[in-house]
């Protein structure tokens, strides 16, 4: 919950985004960027999807089902990402990977663009 959470809350809250497509839109991006310090929960989350990787077993589940494939199909603006990634990273909260501005702002890029979730290097 708590990236997914924050980045939702901050989304939503500031720039207006719908909420259940917004929080659809972050989970696997979310999951991504914390597979690395979470592996027994990502390991659990692939086997309940029948997929070799969580994050990207939430992107297709997402895809299949239609929801929204990006932040920009549900009305986010390129040049808001640098200030949502400050505003997620201003205020210190728990998250099973440490919190940083260019992680959140790497996560968010990809969000953006739909991508699908890749590991997170910053």
């Amino acid at each position: 919950m708590a990236l997914h959470h924050k980045l939702c809350h901050t989304l939503g809250g500031t720039f207006d985004l719908p909420h259940a497509p917004t929080h659809s839109v972050i989970l696997p991006y979310a999951v991504a960027y914390n597979a690395p310090s979470a592996p027994e929960a990502m390991s659990r989350i692939a086997r309940a999807l029948g997929a070799v990787d969580a994050a990207r077993g939430l992107y297709d589940l997402a895809r299949s089902i239609e929801a929204p494939p990006s932040l920009e199909a549900i009305g986010l603006k390129r040049a808001d990402l640098d200030r949502a990634a400050d505003l997620a990273a201003a205020n210190p909260y728990w998250n099973p990977r440490p919190i940083t501005r260019a992680g959140i702002r790497e996560l968010l890029e990809f969000a953006f663009t739909g991508q699908p979730p890749e590991p997170y290097h910053a």
